[in-house]
């Protein structure tokens, strides 16, 4: 965008000229909309590429925790770390915003970006809130290369784990919510790059 224009639809304005305004911006910043093409992302999609990244946040290079485990500790240790269903911060625990993975588009889709899972990537929430429909370039923002599961899996293995050994913590409906979702994510990744505590779990 360029402030210059903005400057001479200015002047055309005050001049008298509101045609010439009109065509400054017609030519000059021309307005393109997009269509939306956004559709809804599953769990398991989306644990998908948590996977794929390492549960790192490509934007920062920050290490992010499963959902599923967070959840899983806010239930075994309720005043500890105490979970809302609508995470409001007076009643949330704030590792739920930070260490949380969420799904963001590189290129936004508002922009023109394509809802495809090599647009996808794994952020965390404050990162995916302020990136919105920015761009990498206008943010000066650098991705960041995936993780390796190998050295850190995000403690999915902790929660599949454990969550095997005491299976009557998923009558809890949000952790046998990304139970199965993480399930279904493992069976469609490749064995050969999970560490060998998940390889157990991606043909069950």
């Amino acid at each position: 965008m360029n402030p210059e224009a903005v400057a001479r639809i200015c002047d055309a304005i005050s001049s008298g000229s509101p045609d010439e305004a009109a065509a400054l911006a017609r030519a000059e910043l021309p307005f393109e909309p997009f269509e939306r093409t956004k559709r809804f992302r599953s769990d398991a999609e989306k644990v998908s590429v948590f996977l794929r990244d390492g549960f790192i946040d490509r934007y920062s290079g920050q290490r992010l925790v499963f959902p599923g485990t967070l959840l899983l500790l806010s239930h075994l240790m309720p005043a500890e770390i105490p979970y809302h269903s609508n995470w409001d911060t007076s009643k949330c625990h704030m590792v739920f915003w930070y260490l949380s993975p969420t799904v963001d588009h590189v290129d936004p889709v508002a922009r023109g970006g394509p809802d495809t899972t090599d647009n996808l990537v794994c952020t965390s929430m404050p990162r995916n809130d302020a990136k919105r429909h920015w761009t990498l370039e206008e943010l000066g923002w650098h991705p960041c290369l995936p993780g390796s599961l190998l050295e850190w899996d995000g403690l999915l293995s902790w929660f599949m784990d454990y969550t095997s050994d005491k299976p009557r913590v998923l009558e809890e409906r949000p952790i046998k919510r990304w139970h199965s979702a993480a399930k279904r994510a493992l069976r469609g990744h490749n064995r050969q790059d999970l560490p060998s505590s998940l390889r157990s779990y991606s043909h069950h």
